[in-house]
């Protein structure tokens, strides 16, 4: 099989857009460090980074096996338009986040090359107006749309191909080749910055709504999200002091052999604290985005539960490869089996379907409504 020419920067745009958009764990960036070295480790290289990018994007379906995933995960497949969204006031001028100043004249045709900025535009009632989708756009109403990325590497051919009138990128979007291609071209190009917490979530849509031209549809949707969200918190079962589960955030390439604990960067603190958990990777002094799985750190992160993205899980093999890898199963979370599987299309998007996210994540934690395991 021959295999695709993905490169390194690919694989760093991957993993950042799955946790939440920070630096490329150290771990990821050594399986790329030696590939001018020779034409194996060039293979080598070429092998890891496929299966890195396998299962980042693709089918919502989550892996099956933890108890407790369920409807939420499925209702998160679809995203819930506002019922009313006025039409556009335009044009508009707006601050990028790359520091330059877009106006924006018309959003007939729309391109979001993130699939967090397409859940933006969609649920701010502006879908039909978008012609293209980012791989990572996996919900129900973008699936019949062309994708303009390559291995996450966005074609700047195909998105001018479609005469898009406005195209929507965060930090993350690459190659800045590619970027500054579509700029070049006279297109409209707003760059906005990407989430890693649930204080970023109305940011991002009143961002977003702005470059619209939609800026009341924007103050509608950020308090529909913001009332769901602090309503799925109303629902976290009281713990008495001390009682909060320790939940540790694995990242997962199994057949990369990519495997990484979470800490305070990794874009999961904030959601786990509101599902009245502790992470356990920043808890146990983990001050990097992601540090390389070992014994030693898992046993001090000691988790109550295991919190996955799907296709992670999959790749090792669903719980019980899991449980193989060194260190899992010897934890509290390990030898209770207690582990959360959420999509990952939506697990750290921190958008207008992060109520679901953390409703699921809720009900994973607490199936039994909060008593202890």
């Amino acid at each position: 099989m021959r295999l695709p020419q993905y490169s390194a920067a690919a694989a760093r745009r991957t993993v950042r857009r799955h946790t939440g958009g920070g630096r490329t764990p150290e771990p990821v960036r050594r399986i790329f460090a030696g590939r001018r070295r020779s034409a194996g480790h060039a293979l080598v290289a070429a092998v890891a980074l496929a299966s890195v990018l396998t299962g980042c994007g693709g089918s919502a379906t989550p892996a099956a096996g933890p108890a407790g995933a369920g409807s939420a995960t499925e209702a998160a497949d679809v995203v819930e338009p506002l019922a009313d969204t006025p039409a556009p006031r335009l044009p508009v001028t707006v601050s990028s986040a790359d520091g330059k100043d877009v106006t924006v004249s018309s959003v007939d045709r729309i391109v979001p090359l993130t699939g967090s900025l397409s859940e933006i535009v969609f649920t701010l009632g502006l879908g039909g107006k978008v012609v293209a989708r980012d791989i990572t756009a996996t919900f129900e109403q973008a699936g019949k749309l062309p994708v303009v990325t390559r291995a996450h590497d966005v074609s700047a051919e195909s998105v001018l191909s479609l005469r898009p009138t406005l195209v929507l990128a965060d930090t993350t979007t690459g190659p800045a080749e590619a970027v500054a291609q579509i700029r070049d071209a006279g297109i409209p190009l707003v760059v906005v910055e990407p989430a890693g917490e649930l204080a970023d979530v109305s940011r991002r849509i009143e961002t977003v709504a702005t470059a619209l031209g939609v800026p009341s549809a924007g103050d509608s949707l950020k308090r529909r999200t913001e009332s769901r969200i602090a309503a799925v918190r109303e629902t976290v079962p009281a713990r008495p002091e001390g009682g909060a589960p320790r939940v540790a955030f694995l990242y997962l390439r199994g057949s990369a052999s990519v495997y990484l604990l979470g800490g305070r960067e990794s874009g999961a603190s904030s959601l786990l604290e509101a599902a009245g958990a502790v992470d356990a990777g920043k808890a146990s002094g983990l001050t990097k985005d992601f540090t390389a799985i070992t014994s030693e750190a898992l046993a001090e992160a000691a988790p109550d539960a295991i919190l996955v993205m799907s296709k992670g899980l999959e790749s090792v093999g669903g719980p019980d490869g899991l449980l193989k890898i060194p260190g899992v199963a010897e934890t509290p979370a390990g030898m209770d089996r207690r582990i959360v599987s959420i999509d990952d299309g939506v697990l750290l998007n921190y958008g207008p379907r992060t109520d679901r996210v953390l409703a699921e994540l809720v009900d994973q934690l607490y199936p039994d409504g909060g008593g202890e395991k």
